[in-house]
This record gives structure tokens, C-alpha cells and sequence, in this order.
């Protein structure tokens, strides 16, 4: 069922979401002093591209122009900014701050490189890391820039790997978990998929310190087509990944996992109506710690699961039209969509019908 809307035209109208466009400055302290904000990229319906802040409510907070489509965000608690990563192959990352202390900077990827739209801080803030593409040689990396001096690049450490596309800082805060999708792609040739017969996913633990490999997981050979794209760590530590089917369309291989340094990689069985629902398509993934749930989201089956953590047993499959981004929010989760809506715990939801969110949502805490 559709959650329950709450029309925020007069909101929006009143906003004009104009790019670069903030609320006052009490407002906004008063809106960013809440529990948590959440930063999602989107495309107005008239074509700009934009990254949004948003409260807990659902209402806009900030903005900031996008030269173009971006993806995912990260944040740096302790100098309080936020970078949003282009969609892949996208090449600018955008550093901002929404509470307007300090311009917002572009930074570029090198030649030969660009980024795969994901990315993280170190926990003291001092570097950025991001996912890219050695496209000339079909090698995933990891860039490393300096977040306190304007995010120069320093290097870069392989992701043993083909198509690196999300990343975590694991709880210990020295391991790196990184999703390998296995597509071979190249600028030259847009977005098309080079590899599809050959693709080897994986799932790889890397230390921080210097990229050495930790440990690799791939899934069965009868598997290799199922791209391991997004994952997010439950309060066990436990990997929970979510996949997209790159082989026939009436095939329903299993698309959710999860893993762990040191132990095997498990895939999940779903009730049949569950899986059909997903159309052979994970789009984000995200668990809710303090509830001790995951949940899962497929913008091609308009549905989102939530699973428990313990058991992998599906607490709820929800539909929703072009749902994507999904974080926690107290017990719950917050939920955009590709309709503009901003669906909350509690079955209530936003309407934003000038904007199509994408496949993103980070909440900032």
C-alpha cells in the first residue's frame, strides 16, 4: 500500500528550490539541530541536477547545484561537510556545507579515472576515499585525497577487482568493505555493460592502511552474473550486500547476502513473492542498528523489504513506485523515490512531486 501523503507544494512553492537557496540562518540551525538531516541527490523535473538536504520531517533544508546526475554521499563528522559523487562515470565529486560556513568545491577526477559514485571519510576527517575506475586496464580503485588541503589527490590502492561501487569503514575503523561489481565499463562507450559473459563479481576486505587484501569472496560460477553493487553493516558486523542480475530475465537468482572477515558468504532465501518482487534488481541497502533490521529496495519491482538482521526473516514488503534511497530513522527507515516522494516510518509520507530523487539517501547524524 502507498503510504499516506502529506502535500508540501505550498512548501516547495515557498522555497522555490532554488539552487544555492537556504532558509534563514535561525531556521536552518533550528532544522540542523534536530537528531538527523539526510542528503540525497535529484533532478528538478525542468532538468537541473541538485543534491537536497532534508529533515527528519521530510522538509528541504538546503540545496546545491550538480553540473550533472549525481549518486551517493559521505560525511565528515568533524569538519561537519558532506561530498556528493557523480553517477558513474561521472568525474566531479561536490564538497559543501550545508550549514554555510565554508563555499563549495569541486573536485575532479585525474585523467584516466573517474568515479563509480560512492565514497567515505576516514573516521578523523583527514582523508576522503573514493571508488574508481582504472578504465584503460579494467582495474577498480580506491582514490585518496586530502580532505585538509583542498582534497588533493595522494594516490591510490587496487580494489582486486573489476567495477568497485560501494564501500564501508567496517566498526573496527581499519577495514574496508568493498563491493566489486564485476562490469567492465568504459567512457568511451557511455554506460554500456562490456563484460556481461565474463563479469566475476566479488566481495573484498581491504585495510585502510595501504589497500592490503584481507580477504576476497565470489559467489558460484552459475552466479557470476549477479553484481554485488550495495551493502550496509548491521550491529553484528555482519555485511549485508544487495545484487542486480545481469543474465536472463526469467532466471530469479537470490540477490541478497552477507558476509564477514574470516567467514563464509551466505545468501539469503526470500519467499518467492518477495523475490519475484525485486525484478532481479537491489538498488540500496541499509540497516537500522538500533532496530535490528536491513532493508532493501528495488526501483525496477517498485517494492522495499525490510528484513530482521538476526534471522533474515522479511519483517515487510512494501510497495513503492520507484523507491531507491532508504536510511534509518529511529526504529524505522526514511525512504525516497524517483516520484518525489519521501516516505516515513509511521506510514506518512511527503510529496515533492517538482523533484525525482535518486538512488541515495544518507542519514547525517
Amino acid at each position: 500500500m502507498r503510504p499516506t501523503l502529506i502535500d508540501r507544494r505550498d512548501f516547495v512553492r515557498g522555497a522555490g528550490l532554488a539552487f544555492l537557496a537556504t532558509l534563514a540562518p535561525s531556521r536552518l540551525r533550528a532544522a540542523t539541530s534536530t537528531d538527523a538531516v539526510y542528503a540525497t541527490a535529484f533532478q528538478k523535473r525542468s532538468g537541473e541536477y541538485g543534491v537536497a538536504i532534508l529533515s527528519e520531517a521530510g522538509a528541504l533544508i538546503h540545496a546545491e547545484a550538480l553540473p550533472e546526475r549525481g549518486h551517493d554521499s559521505c560525511f565528515d563528522p568533524v569538519s561537519r561537510r558532506t561530498v556528493v559523487f557523480a553517477r558513474q562515470p561521472g568525474t566531479f565529486a561536490l564538497v559543501f556545507d550545508h550549514a554555510n560556513r565554508n563555499p563549495p568545491l569541486t573536485i575532479t577526477s585525474i585523467p584516466g579515472r573517474h568515479f563509480y559514485g560512492h565514497g567515505l571519510f576516514s573516521p578523523d576527517g583527514a582523508l576522503l576515499y573514493a571508488t574508481e575506475n582504472d578504465y584503460d586496464n579494467a582495474a577498480g580503485m580506491i582514490g585518496i585525497y586530502d580532505a585538509r588541503d583542498g582534497f588533493v589527490r595522494l594516490g591510490e590502492f587496487p580494489t582486486h577487482g573489476v567495477g568497485p561501487h560501494e564501500m564501508l569503514l567496517l566498526g573496527d575503523g581499519v577495514t574496508f568493505a568493498v563491493a566489486n561489481g564485476g562490469i567492465e565499463t568504459h567512457p568511451d562507450f557511455g554506460r554500456a555493460k562490456l563484460n556481461i559473459p565474463t563479469m566475476q563479481p566479488s566481495l573484498v576486505f581491504l585495510d585502510r592502511d595501504g589497500g592490503r587484501l584481507q580477504g576476497k569472496y565470489q559467489l558460484t560460477q552459475d552466479l557470476h552474473q549477479l553484481s554485488i553493487r550495495h551493502m550496509d553493516e548491521d550491529a553484528s558486523g555482519a555485511i549485508w550486500f544487495g545484487c542486480q542480475h545481469e543474465g536472463d530475465a526469467g532466471e530469479q537468482p537470490p540477490l541478497i547476502g552477507r558476509a564477514r572477515p574470516g567467514a563464509d558468504m551466505l545468501l539469503t532465501e526470500l519467499p518467492p513473492p518477495v523475490l519475484a518482487g525485486f525484478r532481479n534488481y537491489i538498488g540500496s541497502v541499509a540497516a537500522n542498528r538500533t532496530a535490528g533490521t536491513v532493508a532493501f529496495s528495488s526501483p525496477q519491482g517498485n517494492r522495499l523489504a525490510i528484513l530482521d538482521a538476526a534471522t533474515g526473516i522479511v519483517v515487510s514488503a512494501t510497495d513503492m513506485r520507484e523507491v531507491c534511497g532508504v536510511a534509518p530513522d529511529g526504529e524505522g527507515f526514511m525512504a525516497t523515490s524517483g516520484d518525489g516522494t519521501i516516505a516515513l516510518p509511521g506510514g506518512l509520507a511527503v510529496e515533492m512531486p517538482e523533484l525525482v530523487f535518486d538512488n541515495h539517501i544518507l542519514r547525517i547524524g
